[in-house]
């Protein structure tokens, strides 16, 4: 029997007013796990009135109290791991053991924010007057929007609300129609936590009615969006005066120049272009090789990507795409790369694993150049290009030949060329000798050009997108003084 399920909003499970539901389908096999709420701007008003209720007194709670209710989260993640674990395999596709790490980013994120509830550093610095005080201090941004994807469905809630939550923002948050199931059990673990009523709200629906509420409403004082660069051009068209947080994707880049460890290089191939089906903004979609190396490489990397099972996410190497639509991308840029005159050296294909489900073959483009478009446009789909080049200065070239510059790594053995990597590589993360996967919660992630607006999510800089400076002038003089007025 498949269950309908409802809104979080003000503290209670409630249904829309458009009395209408959508269904989440397993990409694995097709079938509808649940019914969710079609819900209306109406809704999404309803839940900004409840935010905008419960954040006056969010905000006067003070930090450290907040961080008690992030402690009580973090340990029902951990309570509740392979359940949800299990829960992303049903409705997401991910592999098992990537289903784990999802919900340990989440936990390990709620554990670092908690911790920001005895800091929330401000900064004191002397003032250019005697008698005279000066610092800064943060200041909660105000109800939030959180506009999320499908592809970490726990993860990524879980960077957002954590860091808005210790700041005193309270929230409202559009998940994913594709993983609404993960949404609502995360929400329920929200509302376990103690969480007060009005603080978190979740509506689901459609991202062209609700989420274009949240954005556009005057209410809504932050948002922060995960996802396409089409839409994160609209949220900028639209929100107005509003703090503005965008991750928009990437088209990542593995150099390998001709003194890597070759084996360790396939490794990290591997894992960044077919971890998560290649459905993660840091996968890794293209594959820069120095020409020496270029037919050796080859070699070892079809040799792992012949033995990876494709299926179902509990006992397989490569889970579903996530939907038809990216069962169809996917297929269309193969013909794009032989269209353009790309070399397939395997897969290319949907696969019919089971008769249903949205499956896809790992596949590998070679003699590719830097301006085909699949070496161009974010794919999202288990499709990796080889870019032979001849030197280093052309591996860094062609990395940044793209419009986007979120993740990107380099494999060699020459300490100087991994520095100079560092230095002229055009992105918001650089790995040496590791793949282009693998942020920690403390560290900043983001990425530049278009890859978003400079927003930062995770660490320290977590905190300053959902907070606001306000700068502190204490004069204990007795009598005006004028700053920057000579005298």
């Amino acid at each position: 029997m498949v269950m309908t399920y409802k809104n979080y909003v003000n503290g209670n499970w409630v249904a829309s007013d458009s009395g209408k539901i959508f269904s989440s389908l397993n990409p694995a096999d097709e079938s509808i796990v649940g019914h969710f709420q079609a819900s209306t701007r109406a809704d999404v008003r309803h839940a900004i009135a409840s935010a905008s209720t419960a954040f006056s007194s969010w905000r006067d709670t003070p930090a450290p109290s907040r961080a008690k209710y992030l402690w009580k989260m973090r340990d029902l993640l951990i309570k509740n791991k392979e359940r949800l674990a299990c829960l992303i395999v049903l409705e997401m596709g991910k592999v098992i053991a990537e289903a784990r790490g999802d919900v340990q980013e989440a936990i390990d994120v709620f554990e670092y924010m908690a911790g920001e509830g005895r800091r929330l550093f401000g900064n004191t610095t002397p003032s250019e007057l005697k008698d005279k005080f000066a610092m800064t201090v943060r200041m909660p941004v105000g109800v939030v929007g959180l506009i999320t994807p499908w592809n970490f469905p726990i993860a990524i809630p879980a960077w957002k609300s954590a860091a808005a939550l210790i700041c005193g923002n309270s929230i409202v948050w559009k998940p994913s129609s594709d993983t609404p199931l993960c949404a609502v059990e995360f929400a329920k673990l929200i509302d376990e936590a103690g969480f007060p009523k009005g603080v978190f709200n979740m509506v689901t629906g459609s991202g062209w009615e609700i989420g274009d509420e949240i954005v556009r409403h005057q209410m809504i004082r932050g948002i922060s969006f995960t996802g396409s660069r089409e839409t994160g051009e609209h949220i900028l068209r639209n929100a107005g005066v509003k703090k503005i947080g965008l991750e928009l994707g990437g088209k990542n880049a593995i150099i390998i120049l001709e003194d890597a460890d070759l084996d360790l290089a396939v490794d990290g191939v591997v894992w960044g272009a077919f971890g998560t089906t290649g459905q993660r903004c840091t996968s890794a979609s293209r594959v820069i090789v120095h020409e020496k190396i270029k037919s050796l490489f080859e070699k070892k990397l079809l040799a792992r990507v012949k033995n990876l099972k494709v299926g179902e996410g509990i006992h397989h190497d490569i889970g579903p795409l996530i939907n038809l639509k990216a069962v169809e991308k996917s297929a269309r840029y193969v013909q794009i790369g032989l269209d353009e005159g790309a070399k397939l050296l395997f897969g290319g294909k949907p696969l019919n694993v089971h008769g249903k489900g949205f499956f896809f073959q790992p596949t590998i483009f070679t003699d590719c150049k830097s301006e085909m478009r699949i070496c161009q446009d974010e794919i999202f789909g288990p499709v990796l290009s080889i870019i032979p080049v001849k030197s280093f200065d052309e591996a860094i070239r062609v990395s940044n030949s793209v419009s986007y510059g979120l993740s990107s790594a380099i494999y060699t053995a020459d300490i100087q060329k991994a520095f100079r990597a560092i230095n002229k590589l055009e992105a918001g993360l650089t790995y040496v000798n590791s793949s282009t996967i693998g942020s920690e919660c403390h560290l900043p992630f983001g990425g530049v050009k278009g890859t978003g607006n400079g927003m930062r999510e995770a660490g320290i800089h977590g905190i300053d997108e959902f907070s606001e400076i306000k700068t502190v002038y204490f004069d204990y003089s007795g009598k005006l003084q004028k700053a920057t007025i000579d005298d």
